[in-house]
């Protein structure tokens, strides 16, 4: 049986390795805010920690000729403008949906400016991360790309249940859920609240700039804005997961789907205008937002913040 000319198993294989592509940066970008929230800090920066990751990866890519260079500088990137996040909500009280709104559009205006000054012009590639085959399962005819992939969606796969694990099977994880949940009465057990907020904020804008390390190495090229609104569609995977890394995984997984599906869409050569198979993906988020997100029950104290 074919569709477009092509066999169908050789269409369903492509939609599921380009749903498990698409999937990994809004996978990464809920796991990240997952942290902050499940803390206690509203994060809408995860597309602006996206974005400095991205564009850290790029040009530390392209100064050394190794993405993994890229790599870690796009973890620290994020993790600096993670803790300028935690600065302003934790210790000063700003409000924090309007400290996320200042590090997205920081994000768009210094990454774009520098990119336009600096890197637009003959800047040398930063390399690429080597595919990583799994034995055997590799071989499988058709589905065998399934599992020929990049480090970064190996990894967001792996966190999924590492995350899993520390925040539901560890003290730290605990304490994490006890200062989100109630944070005066866990500083009356000794738990230092403000602490595990700016730790937790930390590691989640660590884990949102892996998530923009994707961008640069599925094209090997930044471009200004290239996150085109993933964190927001990563935070709205995180509230549908209902604050949970294997509910977040699952949203992810749905958003990909739509887009690996236009993506497909198009490649078939069907004939339906490019602008409304574009717009897919951000339909699918705002049905399935305005269906769940009153279902979905956020952490008592997210966003509340913490006076001794």
């Amino acid at each position: 049986m074919t569709l477009c000319g092509v066999p169908i198993e050789v269409l369903i294989a492509s939609l599921l390795a380009t749903t498990l592509r698409v999937a990994t940066p809004l996978t990464l970008g809920a796991l990240g805010g997952l942290f902050c929230e499940r803390s206690g800090v509203v994060n809408i920066a995860i597309e602006g920690m996206m974005l400095w990751g991205a564009f850290c990866a790029y040009v530390a890519g392209s100064l050394t000729g190794s993405l993994w260079i890229g790599l870690v500088a796009a973890l620290l990137m994020a993790a600096v403008m993670a803790a300028l996040h935690a600065l302003l909500s934790i210790t000063f009280k700003v409000d924090q949906i309007i400290s996320g709104t200042v590090i997205n559009i920081l994000a768009a205006g210094v990454t774009g400016f520098f990119y336009d000054q600096y890197f637009s012009r003959n800047a040398p590639s930063p390399g690429n991360l080597p595919v990583i085959s799994i034995p055997f399962l590799q071989d499988i005819p058709v589905f065998g790309r399934l599992f020929q992939q990049e480090p970064v969606v190996w990894l967001a796969l792996i966190l999924v249940f590492v995350v899993h694990f520390v925040l539901f099977k560890t003290r730290w994880g605990l304490r994490t859920r006890a200062v989100g949940e109630h944070p005066r009465a866990a500083d009356t057990v000794g738990i230092n609240v403000y602490f595990m907020r700016y730790m937790n904020v930390l590691i989640g804008g660590a884990i949102a700039g892996l998530a923009g390390v994707y961008f640069i190495t599925e094209v090997s090229v930044f471009s200004p804005g290239m996150t085109s609104g993933r964190g927001f569609i990563a935070l709205a995977a995180l509230i549908f997961g209902k604050w949970t890394p294997i509910g977040a995984w699952g949203a992810a997984l749905l958003f990909g789907f739509a887009e690996a599906l236009q993506i497909n869409v198009q490649q078939c050569g069907v004939d339906v205008p490019a602008q409304i198979v574009g717009i897919l993906p951000y339909v699918v988020t705002i049905v399935v937002l305005a269906g769940f997100v009153g279902r979905s029950t956020a952490p008592a104290a997210v966003g509340v913040p913490y006076e001794k």
